[in-house]
């Protein structure tokens, strides 16, 4: 009975599963013979939707009790917490025989602070797995503080201790000047860096803050003592002259007390008043030749002076920089990179800073394509001066629109993105109409922006190469006069080590 049973049992699941089988297969036929009467359309990529907007938690305004700002943003779902302090002060306030002091002292910030060496220091961050940096620009510096949210209360303190408390011990400056001069004496061997010293002479005098490099002179770098950087921290880095970002699993009632036992006490001061002289824009197309003997690549530099943060063709700029070095598909780049294979890739930017910056375009290219690669640069950038076709500036406001949520994916990313924010005063909500600002671009004020601030016949160009093999091919271009610079006449003679 049992075998019987279980024999028929074994028949009735055997035809429920056929029978099952029979209905998905028909429902298959039927739901594929809608699909196929409609052939996907593979003649180009598929429509993209309408870009993501920006949608950012509310941007806070507030203050401890001596007047130090805080701007906090709550981002809650991680338990981490980023803490940027930014101190309005960086290279451009270097005085001409001090080149590097900002750099150097913001670098000394964490190498002994309060009661703690260097090396107690770095292991007592390192035991909470938390992350303090720093760093220097033009105009600002900053120390970051990435932590757990758990380890939050003991890792401020330690930040405190470095932006207000540092030792600049003797030894830690020695070793951090021969770092230092190791780098300008390895400049002379780096065609980029020299490319980029070069440049940056070119375009601007030698008394402008953006002339030089922030590293300094080795004169400057062996002039710097203990009590320079303690004056030039104790001149800079006071409570009016800086601001303190936020961004975490936090709120304000919770971290605004903890803010206020570490930085509450933060003296303000008399902030020394800087003035910069203005920048001539260049007037005429020049070229200036660096020769690296033996050089296997050379390195371009193209561009003349740009605008400040705050011009009214922000936007503008944007979009007609993205067509034409600002992406992968950019102009110079498919043109250079993708067509003639001349470069590992080919780009432009606009150094947007409080003082007008530079515009550049650049690539490094193959030494037997320098002269060829120059035509292509003067080609593009000739090219763009006439209208853009409209799907072509939809295509770079939709790169810049959809490139920026990624730009907020992390508590660090945004804590750096605020501080523009702060740096440059901006409204509040400048992230959240980013994306609106750009997609209003119109063709007329790509090219405007493009006549206006290219201008391909008033630039200079630098490059840095061979010039037994590259000189002649660049003179048949008749691009300008011509200057011919070696690269100790560039940066100054090689450091002697050891001194």
């Amino acid at each position: 009975m049992t075998n019987a049973y279980n024999n028929h049992d074994e028949m009735n699941q055997g035809q429920r599963r056929r029978s099952s089988i029979a209905l998905f297969m028909a429902s298959l036929l039927v739901a594929a013979a809608p699909l196929s009467a409609q052939q996907p359309d593979r003649s180009g990529p598929p429509d993209l939707g309408p870009p993501p907007r920006l949608e950012l938690p509310p941007i806070q305004q507030l203050a401890l009790s001596n007047g130090l700002r805080v701007v906090l943003m709550e981002k809650h779902g991680v338990p981490l917490v980023q803490v940027n302090v930014l101190v309005m002060s960086g290279s451009a306030y270097d005085r001409r025989d001090k080149r590097g002091l900002a750099s150097i002292a913001t670098d000394m910030l964490d190498e002994g602070a309060g009661s703690r060496d260097a090396l107690t220091l770095a292991d007592e961050i390192e035991f909470l797995g938390a992350a303090i940096r720093t760093s220097s620009g033009a105009h600002t510096s900053t120390v970051s503080l990435h932590t757990p949210l758990s380890k939050f209360d003991t890792a401020l303190p330690l930040l405190a201790d470095i932006v207000l408390r540092p030792s600049f011990p003797e030894e830690e400056l020695e070793r951090k000047r021969k770092s230092q001069l190791t780098s300008l004496l390895q400049a002379h061997d780096e065609p980029n860096a020299i490319a980029s010293a070069a440049f940056n002479v070119a375009l601007y005098d030698d008394d402008h803050p953006y002339g030089g490099t922030g590293i300094g002179t080795e004169e400057s770098i062996r002039s710097f003592s203990v009590a320079g950087l303690r004056e030039y921290h104790s001149r800079y880095f006071v409570a009016n002259n800086a601001a303190i970002i936020v961004v975490g699993d936090v709120t304000p009632s919770q971290v605004i007390p903890k803010l206020e036992s570490a930085f509450g006490s933060w003296q303000s001061g008399s902030i020394p008043e800087t003035s910069w002289p203005s920048a001539r824009q260049v007037n005429r197309r020049e070229v200036i030749l660096v020769d690296k003997p033996g050089a296997a690549q050379s390195v371009i530099r193209i561009g003349r002076i740009g605008v400040d943060r705050h011009t009214d063709d922000y936007y503008a700029i944007q979009v007609m920089n993205t067509i034409l070095g600002g992406s992968f598909t950019s102009r110079l780049n498919q043109n250079l990179r993708e067509d003639k294979g001349y470069t590992y890739g080919a780009y432009s930017n606009f150094s947007f800073r409080h003082l007008p910056g530079p515009f550049m375009a650049g690539a490094s290219v193959q030494t037997e394509v320098t002269d060829s690669a120059l035509a292509e640069f003067f080609l593009e950038m000739n090219g763009v001066l006439d209208p853009v076709p409209e799907k072509e500036i939809t295509g770079a406001k939709n790169y810049e629109a959809f490139g920026l949520p990624g730009q907020f994916q992390s508590v660090a990313r945004i804590a750096g993105n605020l501080a523009e924010i702060v740096t440059y005063d901006l409204p509040t909500d400048y992230f959240n109409r980013y994306v609106d600002e750009i997609l209003a671009v119109t063709q007329s004020q790509v090219r405007r922006a493009a006549r206006e601030y290219v201008n391909p016949e008033r630039v200079k160009v630098i490059v840095v190469g061979d010039r037994a093999t590259i000189e002649a091919g660049i003179r048949a271009l008749d691009l300008g006069p011509m200057t011919v610079l070696s690269v100790e006449e560039v940066l100054g003679a090689k450091p002697v080590m050891g001194q």
